[in-house]
């Protein structure tokens, strides 16, 4: 029988500013909520507006990443898997949670104010446009970049044949 396949891909503005807590091993588990909207024409012609909000949570490297540099405002794609969970609370009430388990992330927009995801006032290290953090089989964060322009070969003469490591 096939798997099944449990993928969420988002794209929206966070709602506040992460929240990062640590484990007893200092694992890093950021929390945000992440605002996708959508819009779309009623019957009569006009513009509907619909705004739903999701709770996102990183963990390890990418929560560290995501803690660090995503602020309130910030636009962000998200990818994960969607995860539903029942528990009870303090008052003994059953109680539901839905949550998305963000497996890569990639800040969007640039550090010039507005809602591009700028913290302003240079706080932040310059970044490529499509730097990407990601958890590829839980092996911790990986960076991928876009690859570099292509460039000219340094020329072949400029060395000793020592310089060759084998």
């Amino acid at each position: 029988m096939a798997r099944g396949i449990n993928k969420v891909i988002l794209v929206g503005n966070l709602g506040n500013d992460p929240e990062t807590r640590y484990t007893q091993g200092g694992m890093a588990i950021t929390r945000i909520s992440l605002a996708t909207t959508s819009v779309r024409k009623d019957k009569d012609g006009n513009q509907q507006e619909r705004t739903e909000w999701h709770r996102v949570v990183f963990f390890g490297k990418l929560g560290e990443i995501a803690g660090e540099y995503l602020r309130k405002g910030s636009s962000v794609y998200v990818e994960g898997s969607i995860r539903y969970d029942k528990y009870t609370g303090q008052d003994g009430q059953e109680k539901y949670s839905t949550d998305i388990i963000a497996d890569e992330m990639q800040m969007l927009g640039g550090r010039e104010g507005g809602g591009g995801g700028g913290m302003g006032g240079g706080d932040r290290p310059a970044r490529t446009p499509r730097q990407e953090y990601g958890n590829q089989g839980g092996g911790g964060g990986q960076r991928r970049q876009a690859p570099a322009p292509a460039s000219q070969p340094a020329p072949m003469d400029d060395f000793a044949d020592d310089d060759i490591p084998f």
